[in-house]
Parts: C-alpha cells; structure tokens; sequence
C-alpha cells in the first residue's frame, strides 16, 4: 500500500511525506485518531517508505524491505501490541533488548506500538527514557486514540499526527466501486468505522440476511404483530442469525433515523434508499418524536442484549414497544 491509496487523511499524509522527502525524519510520532481511520495502514506505508529500496518519500510495495515488512519479517521492524489489558513493562524491556543488536543496511530500527494509551505507568516510564537514549538509531510510531492520554513528557517527545473520522460518503463510493452492493456499503458506513472494517461487514453473508429479516420486521411490527413476532421467531432465533441480533437492533436504529431524516425533507441521507416507497408511506405513521422514541428503544434493546438479556425476550419487548403509538 502507498500513500496514495490510504483514504483521505491528506493532514497526516503531508506530515509523513514532508519529513520523508527533506530528510527530517522524527524519532517519534504519535498517531492519534479514532478507530477505522486508517492509523495501522499509514503506519506500515511509511515503515516501508523509510526502508524502501525504490522510492524516497512513499512505498513501492514491491522491493525485498516493502515485502518484508508487509509480511511482518523485517528484522529492524517491531510491533507491539497489549498482552491482555495492557502494554507491559517487560515488553517495552523485550524491545530495547531487540534494539540494542546491530541494524541490517539502513542502520535504522522501527517499532510500531498499536493502542499505545494502554500501557503501564511503568511501561510508559520505560518507554520515556527509551526515547530519550536510543540504543541504537530509532523511529516509534505510537497509536492511540486519544493523543492526551499518554505521558506530557511523551507527546512532547512526539510530532502529533493527527487523524480524523473518514467520510461516510467517501468510503461508501470505494466499497462500491471495489463491487460491494450498494445497499450494503450505504448501511455499513454507518455502522463500522472505516474502510476496512466496512468492506470486512459488506463481505459477512449474514450481514445482507440481517438487513433483509429486519426490513420484514419493520413493515410488519407496525400493522400485523403477531406476524412480526413470529418472523421474529423462525427467521432469526430459530437460525444462526440469532447470535446477530445487536446488528439487528443497529439496524432498526437507522431504519427509525430514515422515517426523520424523510420527514425532514433530507432524502439524500437516507441508508434504506432502496425502499424509498415503503419509507414515505410509513413515516408519516408516527410523528417526529415518535420515531426518536422508537431509535431510544432500539438502544435500549442493544443495551439489554449486551447486560445478557435473552435476545429473543428483548427482540419481542422490543417489536411489541414499538408497534402503533405516535
């Protein structure tokens, strides 16, 4: 993967390239942003930017060190992750171990440490002196989702590189145009954060099977219950889509949001576009307030999923709250 094919972040990728191509490379960067921004890939790309044998201020994806690194065996390339709830102490002493060995040709090390907020204070103070006397010439990249979290001897030892939530609309397009169906991508936008994790759900079957079982339950619950309830009952919980009922309630939540956003006049955002018909029929049953009610039970119902409610008890309390009313 080069630069250009990481999706938006232009701030953070100018950032990466300018040092690259002056030659002023930090000895430390802290990739702050939420998940599903893209902070592992750009991460990796100028890894391989710093070691490629081709280019200066990308990757070419192709030379031995781009390889090596993408397959996770370059010897001067590290990766640390959580051992359970945190970065430990002994894993920042692992690493120093690792960097006090000779460097292969670029006399330069690189680690990349993902979820870095989680380490320990003893970690953290290990890692502080670590950047302060380097064994050998290093680069870290710390990501995080909140950049404030870490150490303020830390960030100010750091070049902030910041990224920011990816457009909904841009990643939507992408998914389409690498063949996800477009009734999938407009709804997984909403429902996952970034590119990857939305081309993960576009390709899960039960993802497509889900959509559809609510969209029968969202028609039925209004008019006919016990037909909805009974929908419920053979083509969720009597299946293997019972183990995704969160996704359903997720679902139902923007279901409810399009019933305003068409109220509203804002066509545009719908995520259902695809029943556009049913939709302007069926938002005019309940008023605005009555479909903000219906999205809090929608919540709710995740929440009580999650506190180990029966799925299929909150699923029927759920589809009898919502039927009828204003």
């Amino acid at each position: 993967m080069s630069f250009e094919q990481i999706l938006g972040q232009d701030r953070a990728k100018k950032i990466l390239q300018n040092g690259l191509r002056t030659d002023k490379v930090s000895h430390a960067y802290l990739f702050s942003g939420p998940k599903g921004t893209g902070r592992m890939a750009a991460a990796l790309t100028f890894t391989k930017a710093l070691f490629c044998e081709r280019m200066t201020d990308d990757a070419c994806g192709e030379c031995l060190s781009c390889r090596k690194i993408e397959h996770g065996n370059h010897p001067d390339v590290h990766v640390i992750a959580p051992e359970g709830q945190s970065i430990k102490i002994d894993q920042i002493r692992e690493l120093q171990r690792e960097f006090s060995y000779r460097t292969q040709a670029t006399g330069r090390k690189v680690y990349i440490m993902e979820q870095a907020e989680k380490m320990t204070v003893q970690a953290a103070n290990s890692l502080l002196k670590f950047l302060e006397e380097p064994t050998s010439p290093a680069v870290a990249i710390l990501i995080t989702e909140n950049g404030q979290a870490m150490l303020p001897t830390i960030q100010s030892r750091s070049q902030m590189v910041p990224f920011t939530p990816q457009d909904p609309n841009l990643i939507c397009q992408t998914l389409v145009a690498e063949g996800c169906p477009a009734i999938l991508a407009r709804a997984a936008v909403y429902l996952v954060n970034g590119l990857e994790a939305g081309r993960e759900l576009c390709g899960q079957n039960w993802f497509a099977e889900v959509r559809n079982v609510m969209l029968q339950l969202g028609k039925e619950c209004e008019a006919r219950l016990p037909s909805a309830l009974l929908t419920a009952q053979q083509k969720l919980f009597k299946t293997e889509l019972a183990e995704h009922t969160d996704m359903l309630f997720r679902l139902f939540h923007l279901w409810f949001r399009d019933m305003l956003n068409y109220q509203y006049n804002r066509q545009e955002s719908l995520v259902f576009i695809d029943q556009l018909d049913t939709i302007s029929k069926l938002a005019w049953t309940k008023s605005a307030e009555g479909w903000i009610r219906c999205m809090d039970a929608a919540t709710e119902a995740q929440k009580r999923v999650r506190a180990n409610v029966s799925p299929q008890l909150a699923c029927e309390q759920f589809l009898v709250g919502i039927q009828g009313g204003t």
